[in-house]
């Protein structure tokens, strides 16, 4: 028996050390690209060999074991576009496994897909893979009901931003957001498809435009960059496939005291010259209230001082630590005697050099 080789990373068009990311990616655009429902009845039948072709390479390209099986073709694999007699347990394959035609018989696999996986699929990872039941991936979409049937895609998932203040970052906050999305058409159901012809209502998509307002509770500690992300929020499915999920990407406006860095808070605080030649007790500005700082004699400007857990909360529990830099300045208030004063130690400090 002769089969066609499938190259499933040029189907999907990605590159053979694409990231499991990127083949998930490749696979939803292509999918909502060749969905048969999105085709006009002459090119249905070209739509639904391709993307038949879109579901079989990625139920592939997904399953780590199934895909390291079908690197194992090796760096010849490209030398042969047609397959045959393959032997099982082939020592150059490091014994993976190849079926032959009479592994097939009793019609099992074609009375549930009708056809779904190719020769190559069916010969090369055997009848259980290609019936379903090989790896996580399960059946690529295909419903599998006696006759041939339209895939479910699931929807795409949908980033946005969400803005906070420094405290509602460290606090935790609940905020009300307005999203634009898509829905499942009510007309159609999802199938983008009425009567004999596209749902006139979404265009053959299966969704429509949505605009919808959402509660989201933001967790105490988030940073700069952090998701959120809210389930089955994000764009509508194709086919009744489920919904994608919204993700909210955290962004944090500037705060004027505090900067985050990690789960250090830094901050300044301004001092005379007299606090930091005899030491003070100064109030300074934390993300939960004003508490005392301690400044130690001859401190110099520049120095940090370091409170003790009062930065953000860490993944496995506790606190970072705040860090205050300390910047020495005159006072712009001063009276003539306190002039006066300083003129002294100007000229004490002068005298002695």
């Amino acid at each position: 028996m002769t089969v066609k080789f499938q190259d499933y990373y040029e189907i999907l068009g990605v590159d053979r050390n694409a990231s499991e990311k990127e083949i998930k990616s490749a696979y939803r655009k292509l999918a909502r690209k060749w969905h048969p429902d999105l085709h006009p009845p002459g090119e249905k039948e070209k739509a639904e060999e391709q993307f038949k072709k879109i579901n079989e390479a990625y139920e592939v390209l997904k399953d780590p074991e199934k895909r390291k099986q079908y690197d194992q073709l090796g760096s010849n694999w490209k030398q042969g576009q047609d397959f045959s007699g393959f032997q099982q347990g082939r020592p150059d394959m490091g014994g993976v496994r190849f079926y032959s035609s009479g592994d097939f018989s009793g019609g099992g696999f074609e009375d549930i897909f009708e056809g779904g996986f190719s020769d190559f699929f069916r010969m090369f990872f055997g009848e259980g893979a290609a019936a379903g039941g090989g790896g996580r991936g399960g059946r690529s979409g295909f419903t599998g009901q006696g006759s041939r049937q339209r895939g479910q895609v699931r929807g795409e998932d949908v980033e946005s931003e969400i803005e906070l203040s420094l405290e509602e970052a460290f606090q935790g906050v609940t905020r009300s957001i307005r999203v634009s999305g898509s829905a499942v058409c009510a007309n159609c159901g999802g199938t983008g498809t009425a009567g004999q012809g596209f749902c006139a209502q979404c265009g053959g998509t299966g969704a429509t435009p949505e605009e919808k307002t959402l509660e989201v509770r933001v967790p105490a500690g988030v940073k700069e960059g952090s998701r959120i992300r809210l389930k089955g929020q994000g764009g509508a499915g194709l086919g009744q496939g489920q919904k994608g999920d919204l993700y909210l990407k955290v962004r944090l406006r500037p705060h004027p005291v505090f900067k985050l860095k990690g789960e250090d808070i830094e901050s300044e605080a301004i001092i005379r010259p007299d606090q930091a030649v005899f030491g003070d007790k100064i109030p300074v500005k934390t993300l939960e209230g004003e508490v005392n700082l301690t400044i130690p004699p001859n401190s110099r400007s520049g120095r940090k001082l370091r409170l003790r857990n009062k930065g953000f909360p860490k993944k496995g529990g506790g606190r970072g630590d705040q860090y205050i830099r300390l910047v020495i300045d005159t006072p712009s208030d001063m009276s003539e005697e306190e002039k006066n004063l300083y003129r002294q130690l100007h000229e004490l400090r002068k005298g002695g050099e």
